[in-house]
């Protein structure tokens, strides 16, 4: 069995006591589908970030469960249908994996001679120092390529 979970918004039209029991509802749903509620929160009022279905507010609820993934099909389906959920998803709950420990580039490690200490480093070379060019050298040599 995989694990799921459920999110769910209930009509903000209704009564918070009418809201619980859509989401005992729902519960009842998955029991009766063989599957298994292992957490669970009472819908709450809340506000919602943008308006659904031109309404500002809702009861929002979550449920964690597992099911056959054969039985989820008639769950959405059931979900769809009622007129009271405005919105509703429903996730695959993965355990989280460890991240991989990011690789960080190193310098290699210096190579000693056995007889002496440490051999010195070279000097970083300098950049090559440039000969200036007058105006009439570049002018000359593009009337020559030019013309």
């Amino acid at each position: 069995m995989k694990t799921y979970e459920l999110t769910y918004i209930v009509s903000p039209d209704i009564t918070s006591e009418e809201a619980e029991a859509k989401g005992k509802e729902i519960e009842s749903l998955i029991s009766s589908k063989e599957g298994t509620i292992l957490k669970q929160s009472n819908p709450s009022a809340r506000a919602l970030a943008y308006p659904i279905e031109k309404r500002a507010s809702g009861f929002f609820g979550v449920l964690e469960f597992q099911v056959e993934p054969e039985k989820l099909l008639e769950l959405k389906e059931t979900l769809l249908k009622d007129g009271k959920i405005v919105r509703h998803m429903l996730i695959i709950k993965e355990a989280a994996m460890m991240k991989k420990e990011r690789r960080t580039r190193t310098k290699p490690a210096p190579i000693f001679d056995i007889d002496t200490e440490k051999k010195p480093e070279p000097e970083p070379a300098k950049p090559a120092e440039r000969e200036k060019v007058e105006l009439k050298d570049i002018e000359h040599e593009l009337d020559e390529i030019l013309g």
